[in-house]
């Protein structure tokens, strides 16, 4: 039964597909704190929807007669912004990032098949998010002009880096990376390491997105990856980064999960090994995200002499990770994101 006195969360389903819109309110109807309000076929239909039905949830297909997943967004953020799930296949990656910086609170990447047991993993992964969208902030995308950066630019300066930037993130974790990323500077005397909850198949594509977005040489981490200024290493989904020393300079390792990694790719395991490896020239950057992936790890960087930054409530989509580090007394600065985003450039 619900909890009483919590009202259940009212969702909307856009799907051009009658299959994928049966299949989706089958598995929103297991949760008892979950009310189906209404099924669209396409944008224009939802929007009508979202009118009449004020849903608390929407869960979006990108790939629409009519008016597609993209305008629908534009049109609701600038409307009555709502939390919007995005379900996506995995071949539309570069679609799903898009629609993270149209102001959709997350994603979920549908299998190929409806089979077990990746259906069991996608059932409760969907169930999770749109559950989350009760504790979000949810609110129009800044505007942002993307940068055009050089190939000239993009030249690794072969400089070891002056400190080493670690940031975690989670739930609204892209869209907050990307507006840090596009706002550095070029020929940034620093190296960046980033622990972002993301599905394997998704890492790689999202660390060409912060390429193509910042002046820093952005990618996914490879094993043996040497930090230089100037350079970012995306953690790749299922696994974890930590640093090591070598005759080259620091340099990535990447392992599998253990059993204490209570999420992956992790942010603790990361903020550990990048005190262990840079002491007193660490920063630690906890950005939104649910849970609390990042406060144990933010210990050891302040227990090495570094610094500890998070951002604020007032800009996280999710003030969970963050919150955590702050409850600890950890972070020497909580600053909403394009204040961290000016203080990281000015480092």
């Amino acid at each position: 039964m619900p909890n009483e006195g919590v009202p259940p969360l009212k969702v909307l389903i856009v799907d051009d597909s009658a299959f994928n819109r049966r299949s989706i309110a089958e598995i929103l109807s297991t949760s008892p704190t979950i009310e189906i309000v209404g099924r669209a076929a396409d944008g224009e239909e939802a929007l009508r929807m979202v009118s009449s039905l004020k849903p608390d949830v929407i869960t979006l297909d990108l790939e629409m007669p009519k008016m597609d997943g993209f305008t629908f967004l534009r049109i609701l953020m600038s409307r009555t912004p709502v939390s919007v799930i995005v379900i996506s296949s995995y071949s539309q990656k570069e679609n799903v990032f898009k629609a993270l910086e149209l102001g959709a609170l997350d994603f979920v990447a549908k299998p190929d098949r409806y089979i077990d047991p990746e259906l069991k993993s996608v059932r409760e992964e969907l169930l999770r998010k749109v559950e989350l969208a009760r504790s979000v902030r949810v609110s129009a995308p800044a505007r942002r002009e993307p940068i055009v950066t050089s190939p000239m630019q993009k030249a690794h300066s072969g400089q070891a880096p002056q400190n080493i930037i670690a940031i975690a993130a989670s739930t609204g974790g892209p869209s907050a990376l990307l507006e840090l990323f596009s706002r550095l500077p070029t020929k940034y005397p620093h190296a960046i390491v980033v622990a972002q909850h993301m599905p394997e198949s998704f890492t790689r594509t999202f660390a060409e997105r912060l390429d193509r977005r910042s002046p820093l040489a952005v990618s996914e981490a490879k094993e043996g990856d040497i930090l230089e200024a100037g350079t970012a290493f995306v953690c790749p989904g299922r696994q974890c980064l930590e640093l090591e020393t070598s005759a080259r300079g620091m340099k990535i390792r990447l392992r599998a999960p253990e059993p204490e990694d209570r999420y992956v790719p992790s942010a603790d395991a990361m903020l550990h090994s990048v005190a262990r490896i840079a002491g007193n020239r660490a920063v630690a950057v906890v950005l939104t995200g649910m849970g609390d992936d990042g406060a144990r790890g933010a210990k050891s960087i302040v227990d090495a002499g570094g610094t500890v930054v998070v951002e604020s409530e007032a800009t996280a989509v999710v003030y969970g990770m963050p919150g955590a580090v702050v409850r600890s007394k950890l972070a020497s600065r909580s600053l909403p994101l394009p204040d961290l985003a000016l203080w990281l450039a000015g480092l």
